[in-house]
């Protein structure tokens, strides 16, 4: 049984600049997905780590690192990059049940010990599982009204949670379903749900959220330099291109 990791990291969406996609916009120094690459650089269990690109983007090969490697397997849609990536670890030789871990790289605040607790917790759970966190704030339905946007109605938050990343299952059933589901689905449990299974919800944290606003550019920025942990720097450097050796690692089969 062995653990292989993708990070999506090929949509080019908005950002606070023109120049550069989200995922590379710098936070707190260094750009963002290399946060994200050194949290999962940090949890020993992992066999590797899969960053998809889109066709064309070279970002990466400025910042080499033996923990990860790119493929251009980046599609239109979320579904459709991460069946190019689970593709992309057939042809290297991974099997049906090897368990996957997919994660969005805007998710910068994740950390190892976030994701040793989601592996613990689907280590022996037949279906697999994905970090989420329980809804804390009164949710509200809206309807257009005048003015704009009217309340509705407020819908019981008891059973609502924030479905988050990394989310975790056997390579060939998240392979079976997002062919079946096909590229609407918005996150992987999503496709899982439409083979009649029930992933499993394993708590995460506030701070584990998408970088999305500009906002959240800062706050994210902020979070890391009350965390103060080097783990960035000293996985990649200070200077652009340098890389830190790899430590040991250990491979679960």
């Amino acid at each position: 049984m062995r653990w292989r990791r993708r990070t999506r990291a090929s949509r080019l969406p908005s950002s606070p600049t023109a120049t550069l996609p989200k995922q590379y916009q710098p936070v707190a120094g260094q750009p963002m997905v290399l946060h994200t690459l050194a949290a999962f650089a940090g949890v020993r269990r992992l066999r590797g780590v899969l960053v998809a690109v889109a066709a064309g983007d070279r970002f990466l090969e400025a910042y080499p690192h033996p923990s990860y490697f790119t493929v251009p397997c980046g599609g239109p849609t979320r579904a459709e990059t991460v069946l190019g990536g689970l593709r992309a670890l057939r042809e290297r030789g991974a099997q049906a049940d090897d368990w996957v871990l997919v994660h969005d790289a805007a998710r910068c605040l994740i950390t190892p010990e976030w994701v040793d607790r989601l592996i613990d917790a689907c280590l022996h759970d037949p279906v697999g599982g994905l970090l989420g966190y329980k809804l804390p704030d009164t949710l509200k339905v809206a309807t257009e009204g005048p003015g704009g946007a009217r309340v509705l109605e407020t819908v019981d938050r008891s059973d609502k949670w924030l479905a988050q990343t990394p989310q975790m299952f056997r390579l060939g059933l998240l392979t079976e379903a997002l062919e079946k589901m096909g590229a609407t689905v918005t996150d992987e449990a999503s496709a899982i749900e439409g083979l009649g299974l029930h992933p499993r919800l394993v708590m995460g944290g506030a701070q584990n959220f998408k970088v999305t606003y500009p906002e959240d550019f800062a706050l994210a920025a902020a979070v890391l330099a009350q965390r103060a942990h080097p783990a960035t720097l000293d996985m990649f450097g200070g200077a652009r291109g340098r890389a830190a050796p790899e430590p040991e690692r250990s491979d679960i089969f």
